[in-house]
């Protein structure tokens, strides 16, 4: 790994992502605007006294899971393109590693998560009155590990599609069984064992649990630092396996 060349490409993807505004909307408008449609959804239905609302439960939670959704999409797609168009194979030709180029394209989505996860939970707090008790953040912190987790499995993807159309296949297989057994949906503890076990190893797990500590308690818990740091790893793991996968071109 070379620091050097891995920021070069960092630099490079970001420049490439500012020429592509709609990318760039699907970045920062999307999320908000999903969000949106939950706020209309759930705005005018009675709340229990002592109980936070549905969408205060259920918004903070999506906070995490959006910007995981959006990064895989793209960076998925954009490493497809860089190894159909032949760029990757002439990069990998150089001093550039595989390694470094994941860093980078890592590094790179990441500002571009966090970005979009600062704008979205600005939007949910000023626009939609999206309360929590924990700071905001953390929220926001939570959300660009989930965004990187995201790149890192998108990169992960793409080293087995031979088109986008494959890419964007691989969303039902990697993406909605997180999302299934997340918790969300139904809680955890009332899933059957098996199920259980399934989500305990699911990276997305750690990161809506993270998310749900911030909205029940004022203060960082060990159990919130905990999570964040095992989704953080998965993404670390699921890079390191896309730098052993990664081919120059698709066949």
């Amino acid at each position: 790994m070379t620091p050097a060349l891995a920021t070069a490409t960092a630099g490079r993807v970001l420049r490439q992502l500012r020429h592509d505004p709609r990318t760039i909307a699907m970045l920062l408008l999307v999320p908000s605007l999903l969000l949106g449609l939950l706020y209309l959804l759930w705005k005018d239905l009675p709340t229990p006294p002592g109980q936070a609302g549905l969408f205060d439960t259920v918004g903070l939670t999506m906070l995490g899971i959006f910007p995981f959704v959006v990064m895989f999409l793209v960076t998925s797609i954009a490493m497809l393109r860089e190894r159909t168009s032949g760029t990757l194979e002439r990069l990998l030709t150089t001093p550039l590693s595989r390694l470094d180029l994941l860093l980078g394209y890592g590094a790179a989505f990441g500002v571009a998560a966090a970005v979009q996860a600062a704008v979205t939970v600005t939007v949910a707090m000023t626009l939609y009155d999206l309360e929590f008790a924990g700071s905001p953040a953390l929220v926001v912190l939570i959300a660009v590990v989930g965004g990187v987790l995201g790149v890192a499995l998108g990169l992960l993807a793409s080293a087995f599609a031979r088109s986008e159309f494959q890419a964007v296949q691989f969303m039902p297989v990697i993406v909605l069984p997180q999302f299934f057994l997340c918790g969300l949906l139904a809680p955890r503890e009332q899933m059957a064992g098996w199920l259980q076990a399934v989500s305990d190893v699911l990276p997305l797990t750690y990161a809506v649990e993270a998310l749900q500590e911030v909205g029940s308690s004022a203060e960082a818990t060990s159990r919130m630092w905990t999570d964040v740091g095992v989704v953080a790893g998965a993404a670390l793991l699921a890079l390191a396996l896309a730098a052993g996968t990664l081919r120059r071109r698709t066949s």
